[in-house]
């Protein structure tokens, strides 16, 4: 190593040693938030309907099914946030389990509504 690169590391590590475990863990979650920021970002933009159709089944939705829901999430603007993750937060709110959360979305497009 480097005498900067020490340098470097023993600064912050007598910043850290002030720190109490609060404000460590504080600051661990602010570190973790930044590093997956990108990556929520391009899981946002860079989705497509098959990708999406491909995770609800592989959580025990059928094809049939995964295509209709993909289409409501899609015309309700959640699609970014992964069908995966919004069949499973109605199920989660309704106390229903995916297959139920899945065949709500596709009886009723308004159930999305509020979700987020």
């Amino acid at each position: 190593m480097t005498a900067e690169r020490i340098a470097r590391f023993e600064k912050r590590r007598e910043e850290l040693k002030k720190m109490s475990d609060e404000e460590l863990k504080a600051r661990f979650w602010q570190l973790c938030d930044q590093v997956v920021e990108p990556v929520v970002g391009l899981a946002q933009t860079h989705t497509s309907p098959s990708i999406e159709r491909s995770v609800l089944l592989r959580m025990g939705i059928d094809s049939v099914s995964s295509h209709g829901v993909v289409d409501r999430i899609h015309e309700a603007g959640l699609l970014g946030k992964g069908a995966g993750h919004v069949v499973l937060k109605l199920a989660q709110k309704t106390g229903m389990d995916v297959r139920q959360a899945a065949a709500a979305i596709l009886e009723d497009k308004d159930v999305l509504n509020g979700l987020f």
